[in-house]
């Protein structure tokens, strides 16, 4: 796998400030969140923060295989990182309540921290592009 991608990815992560979480149940049914930080840790694995919604999670406990996805629309260039789940942290529980932020839909109580070994790393676009590995 080429680490410098990894690094590329990270950065582009952290210029537009997200990146996509693609998972699916046991059946194969598919799931995609949002994140806020994707991280390249020293031992090549990567590391999503979020608040985790319960489809992911449920996903997660039984199908540990996901794609992250980093994309900028203004430039169409990204990568599709696939890998598989390591690791969970629960990193923080809200507490009290927000009248105007819980009112009309569930929010999701605990912020996590996904520890993911990538195997892949694809390009990723609107664009005509291959899925041959980077």
């Amino acid at each position: 796998m080429n680490v410098e991608l990894l690094r590329e990815a990270e950065q582009l992560a952290a210029k537009v400030g997200y990146a996509f979480v693609a998972t699916a149940d046991a059946r194969g049914w598919p799931h995609v969140a949002a994140a806020g930080k994707l991280v390249l840790t020293p031992e090549r694995h990567v590391v999503v923060t979020e608040w985790s919604c319960p489809g992911t999670m449920a996903n997660l406990q039984t199908n540990p295989r996901l794609s992250l996805v980093v994309w900028d629309p203004s430039s169409d260039a990204g990568y599709q990182l696939v890998g598989e789940l390591e690791d969970i942290r629960d990193l923080g529980v809200r507490d009290g309540y927000a009248p105007k932020v819980e009112s009309s839909t569930p929010v999701p109580r605990v912020e996590r921290q996904l520890l993911v070994h990538i195997d892949r790393v694809l390009e990723f676009s609107r664009a005509p592009h291959t899925d041959v590995e980077r």
